[in-house]
C-alpha cells in the first residue's frame, strides 16, 4: 500500500498536484476541504485522476499530515496492492429518506467478500443513525463501518459530498474494501463530561426532540445554556446531550443539535433518540479532549497495524473545535504520536462521526468524538 497527499490552499497550482497523485495510480483518493475550494477544485480533480473511486466532503476543518486547516483541501491518494475498492451512492431525498438511503447503498455493494465501508453524508438535512441502520440490515453488523457527515464551518447551512460523479448537495456516497490483506483498525472516544440533571424524554419522534420533563425540549435548553442560547444552533456544539438508558446508565452515544424549531420548540439531534430514555447535557475541557484523542487512536493501534505505510483517518467533531480553540492542533498530534511514522493522517472536522464502539459491535453515530480508522495491508 502507498499513500501520497496534497494540500492546497487556493485552487492555483491544483491541476500539476493532482497529476502527481495520479502517478500514484491510486485507486481510492479522499478530498475533504472547504466548501469554496472544494467546489472550485472537484472538477479538475476528477479530471486528472479518471481510473480512481473518489469520496470527499466539505467539512468544518481540515486535518493533514501537518495538522488542521481551515480554507483548505487536502487530497490523499492511496494505492493497493490487493485490495478491491468499489464505489456506491445515492441521492437523499429528505431526513425521512435516511433509512432507505443507507438500504440503497448497501444493496448497491456486493456483498461476497467486503471487509470494511467507508461512508461520507451530508450533514444537515439527515438522520446519521437511520443510515447507518438501513446500510447495516443490508450488509450485517459484521462489517465494521466508518466515516462521518459533512461540514460548512460551522454554518449549518449546506454541505457537499464528492463522489465520481462529482459534487452534490443531496447525496450520500460509501466505498467497500475487499481483500484479505486488508488492515482495517478503528477506534472512538470523546473526552465530555455530564452536569446537571438528567431530563426524561416525554417526546420525540425518531431525532427530533419535543419534549423533556413534560416541557418544550428548547426551553429547557435555553435555561441550560443562558448567554449561549442567543448563538443557537451553533452554541449548542458546546453543549451536547449524553444519552442514558431507561435505567439512567448511560448508552455510550453523545447527541450534538443539528437545528432548533422556534415554532414548535423542538430540537433537531444529529441522530435518533432513545424514546424511553433520559439526556443529560455535557462540557468538555481541551486537556480531556486530547487524552480522548489519543485513546481513540490507542483503540485503533490494539485492533491492528503494519509496519509499512498506513493511512490514519481522522473525523473529528466541529464542538471539539470550539471547544479547544487555538489547541486544536493537540488532538491531532496525540494520534501522530500513537501512530508514528507510519500512518499519513488526513481528515476532517465534522457535524457527525461514525464508527463502531469496538471490535464486533455494531456501527453507531458519534457526535462530540474523535474517530480514527487506520488502513493499511499486511
Amino acid at each position: 500500500m502507498k499513500v501520497k497527499q496534497v494540500v492546497l490552499r487556493d485552487s492555483d497550482g491544483a491541476e500539476p498536484a493532482f497529476r502527481v497523485l495520479a502517478a500514484l495510480q491510486p485507486q481510492l483518493v479522499l478530498t475533504f476541504g472547504a466548501a469554496p475550494l472544494l467546489q472550485s477544485c472537484s472538477a479538475a480533480l476528477l479530471g486528472a485522476l479518471t481510473t480512481a473511486h473518489h469520496i470527499g466532503c466539505s467539512t468544518a476543518g481540515e486535518i493533514a499530515a501537518d495538522g488542521v486547516g481551515d480554507g483548505s483541501c487536502v487530497v490523499t491518494a492511496v494505492h493497493f496492492e490487493s485490495t478491491k475498492v468499489a464505489l456506491a451512492s445515492t441521492r437523499l431525498v429528505s431526513m425521512d429518506d435516511s433509512l432507505a438511503a443507507g438500504r440503497r447503498l448497501g444493496q448497491a455493494l456486493v456483498l461476497d467478500g467486503l471487509r470494511a465501508v467507508l461512508l461520507l453524508g451530508q450533514g444537515i438535512q439527515i438522520n446519521g443513525s437511520a443510515v447507518l441502520a438501513g446500510l447495516t440490515e443490508v450488509i450485517g453488523v459484521q462489517v465494521p463501518i466508518t466515516g462521518g457527515l459533512a461540514g460548512d464551518g460551522g454554518a449549518f447551512e449546506k454541505t457537499w459530498v464528492l463522489d465520481d460523479e462529482g459534487l452534490s448537495s443531496d447525496r450520500l456516497v460509501c466505498v467497500g474494501l475487499y481483500g484479505e490483506r486488508l488492515i482495517f483498525s478503528h477506534g472512538s472516544f470523546g473526552g465530555w463530561s455530564p452536569f446537571g440533571a438528567a431530563r426524561k424524554v416525554t417526546r420525540c419522534e425518531r431525532n427530533v426532540l419535543f419534549e423533556l420533563d413534560g416541557e418544550p425540549a428548547l426551553d429547557i435548553y435555553k435555561r441550560y445554556l443562558g448567554d449561549y442560547a442567543k448563538d443557537l444552533p451553533a452554541s449548542g456544539l458546546l453543549f451536547p446531550f449524553a444519552m442514558l438508558g431507561a435505567d439512567h446508565n448511560e448508552v455510550g452515544l453523545i447527541r450534538t443539535i443539528l437545528g432548533v424549531d422556534e415554532a414548535r420548540g423542538s430540537l433537531t439531534l444529529a441522530g435518533e433518540i432513545e424514546p424511553d430514555g433520559y439526556l443529560r447535557l455535557m462540557h468538555a475541557s481541551t486537556d480531556a479532549l486530547v487524552e480522548g484523542a489519543e485513546a481513540a487512536a490507542q483503540a485503533a493501534l490494539k485492533m491492528g497495524t503494519h509496519p509499512g505505510q498506513g493511512l490514519a483517518l481522522l473525523v473529528s467533531c466541529v464542538g471539539r473545535k470550539l471547544v479547544m480553540g487555538g489547541r486544536v492542533d493537540e488532538e491531532v498530534e496525540a494520534v501522530a504520536g500513537v501512530f508514528g511514522q507510519g500512518a499519513m493522517l488526513a481528515g476532517f472536522y465534522s457535524y457527525g462521526e461514525i464508527s463502531p464502539f469496538t471490535r464486533g459491535v455494531d456501527c453507531k453515530l458519534h457526535n462530540q468524538t474523535m474517530t480514527v480508522t487506520y488502513l493499511a495491508e499486511t
